[in-house]
C-alpha cells in the first residue's frame, strides 16, 4: 500500500508514529511530544500522519535514500534545527559519516558554499555528539 491510502487517520497516525520512533529515536520523539501544547497538537498529528505515516512510509524509496533528500532540502532552505535533526537520523538510517560528507558537498555544489559551510559545522557538532568524529 502507497503512503496512506485506505487507512483512517488513525491508523495513519499509528503507523506514522512507529516510523518517526524508527528514524528519530524513542527518546526524541517523547520529548517532542512532551512539548505538544493545544496550540500545537493539529500541527503535530498532521506532521506524524502526514509525513511519517504516508511519505516516510512509501516503498518507493529507502530510509537511506530519504535521508540524503531529506538532508539536502534542509540544507537549501536553511532549516538548521530540522538539518541537525536529519543527520542524526541519517546515521539511524545506515548513512556514514563520509556518506554525510559527500551529501553536503554535493549539496554546496548545488545549494551554494555558505550553505554547505554551515551544514558542515552543524553536522560535524552532531556527529561529535554521536561519538562519530573527533
Amino acid at each position: 500500500m502507497s503512503g496512506g491510502v485506505g487507512l483512517s487517520d488513525a491508523e495513519r497516525y499509528e503507523r506514522g508514529m512507529v516510523v518517526r520512533r524508527e528514524v528519530l529515536s524513542d527518546a526524541h520523539v517523547d520529548r517532542a511530544n512532551e512539548s505538544i501544547t493545544e496550540f500545537t497538537s493539529d500541527f503535530q498529528g498532521f506532521i506524524t500522519r502526514t509525513a511519517w505515516g504516508d511519505i516516510w512510509s512509501r516503498p518507493g524509496l529507502d530510509r537511506r535514500s530519504r535521508s540524503v533528500a531529506v538532508l539536502t532540502a534542509m540544507i537549501a532552505l536553511g532549516h538548521h534545527d530540522e538539518f541537525e535533526m536529519h543527520v542524526r537520523a541519517a546515521r539511524s538510517n545506515g548513512l556514514t559519516v563520509a556518506e554525510i560528507k559527500e551529501v553536503i558537498l554535493q549539496a554546496g555544489l548545488y545549494c551554494g558554499v555558505p550553505a554547505a559551510n554551515t551544514a558542515f559545522k552543524l553536522a560535524e557538532r552532531v556527529l561529535r555528539e554521536l561519538g562519530d568524529v573527533r
